[in-house]
Parts: structure tokens; C-alpha cells; sequence
């Protein structure tokens, strides 16, 4: 397997929130999948947690270099212009484009769904990559935070309690997008692509891992939908990118 920034996976089936898990991963030593969160706002903490209790060993990513050899990563809430201005001077959102160019797995929560979309309403830092259009404080500020039980396409267990705080919407994806959940009134709230996911909510909040886990579960795949995942041997160009980045950061 190459160094670098992993994207290592087996199978997703179409249109269901299951994976087949792979062989594993050697260089862990114990089969855990590494999975990354952008620790620049947000509950990383809580993710981080989320995802240890699911299988997952979690890194904190604050520059390039913490991208090395990931299986996936998560973008966290938080204020999503001041995120992706923090992350591109740091050298961080170049590597994370090329990551999800590469087919690697990332899952937005919240602004972190923002910051994935094509289209985010104004100007702003995005890493781009999924076929969206969303509305930023969807359901205004903050005092109108609220939660509801959604139903999530595929996810066992019943229905999910979901957290939301000055929340964005989707108002408009493409064909090659699966919605997850609505509300009652019709706007999107989780959608997947590939292997990019994202939410509205914060599932971190809830103490519920369903979701973590599945994302962890997503992380093993090798391919999606029959879709190859850029794995060719040596320095992959993601690996490149991070090293040029975290030169520029030291310069």
C-alpha cells in the first residue's frame, strides 16, 4: 500500500448506508482505520470520541502534515468562512481538495457540510467536491437552535436524534447525490456522494455513534460503486500536496 494520504477501501453498495469492510490495515498494526478531525473550531473533542468508541484511532489535524496516511476525515461545525480562511492559510484546504479528488472519505457536519458544497451562497474558502447548493443559517440564529427525530435512509436502529445549531440546508443537489434525510417542510439535512457525507446536524452531541460508525465503516472501502479510489504505488499526489504545503507553512 502507499504512504501518504490513504484512501484505502472495498465497496459501498449503491444507493444503502452499508459498507464491506476490507482487510484490513497493516500499518495500524490492530485493523483500526485512522480518521482524521479538522481541529480548528468545533467539537472536535466530541468527535474524536465518537469515532474511538467506533472503532477508529482519531487524530486532531491542524496542519498538511496531519493528513499523512488517513483514512478518512471529518469537518467539524463551528463558522464555516472562518474556517476555511484559517485552513488555507495554513496550507490545509489544497490537501483536503486533493483528497476528495483522490476519492478520499469526508464527512461535513454542519459548517463542515458548507465547506464541502460546490455552491455556499457567497464567497468564501471551500473545499468543494460535493454536488450542492446550501443555505448558510438556514434556520436562523442560534436562538432557534432546535432538535427533532429525522429518518435516515438505511440507518438501522430507528430514528435519529438530531441536533440543530444556527444550521445550514441543501437547496439544490445534483443527480449523482443521494438524499439521506429531510425535514418535514422538505429541505435536505444529510445527503451522501461517494464517499463524501454530510449533515446539518451534530451528531456529536448526541451520544448516539450510529452515524460514526457507519463513517468508520466507510473509511475501510477500496472503491465505491465500482469506482477505483487513486491508489497507485509510491508518493501518491496527495502526499506530494501535503509535503508542499508544509513547506510553504514553514517558509
Amino acid at each position: 500500500m502507499p504512504t501518504g494520504v490513504a484512501v484505502r477501501p472495498a465497496a459501498v453498495a449503491d444507493g444503502a448506508m452499508s459498507v464491506a469492510v476490507g482487510a484490513g490495515h497493516e500499518d495500524n498494526g490492530d485493523g483500526r482505520p485512522r480518521v482524521g478531525v479538522l481541529a480548528i473550531q468545533g467539537d472536535v473533542a466530541e468527535h474524536m470520541a465518537a469515532l474511538t468508541r467506533s472503532g477508529a484511532i482519531a487524530i486532531a489535524v491542524r496542519r498538511p502534515a496531519d493528513l499523512e496516511a488517513l483514512d478518512g476525515i471529518i469537518l467539524p461545525g463551528g463558522e464555516s468562512t472562518a474556517i476555511g480562511m484559517i485552513a488555507r492559510e495554513d496550507g490545509v484546504i489544497d490537501v483536503l481538495r486533493r483528497y476528495v479528488e483522490h476519492g478520499g472519505a469526508v464527512w461535513g457536519t454542519c459548517a463542515g457540510m458548507i465547506l464541502l458544497a460546490r455552491d455556499a451562497g457567497h464567497a468564501q474558502p471551500l473545499v468543494g467536491g460535493l454536488d450542492v447548493a446550501v443555505e448558510r443559517n438556514a434556520f436562523g440564529p442560534q436562538v432557534n437552535s432546535f432538535e427533532t427525530d429525522l429518518d435516515i435512509a438505511s440507518l438501522p436502529g430507528g430514528p435519529f436524534r438530531a441536533v440543530f445549531i444556527r444550521a445550514p440546508a441543501i437547496t439544490s443537489a445534483g443527480a449523482g447525490v443521494q438524499v439521506l434525510a429531510a425535514l418535514d417542510d422538505g429541505r435536505i439535512v444529510a445527503v451522501r456522494q461517494g464517499r463524501l457525507l454530510a449533515t446539518a446536524f451534530h451528531p456529536e452531541l448526541t451520544g448516539d455513534d450510529r452515524l460514526h460508525r457507519w463513517f468508520v465503516e466507510l473509511c475501510r472501502v477500496r472503491s465505491v460503486d465500482g469506482t477505483a479510489v487513486d491508489d497507485a504505488p509510491g508518493r501518491s499526489p496527495v502526499s506530494t500536496a501535503a509535503a508542499h504545503a508544509e513547506r510553504a507553512v514553514r517558509a
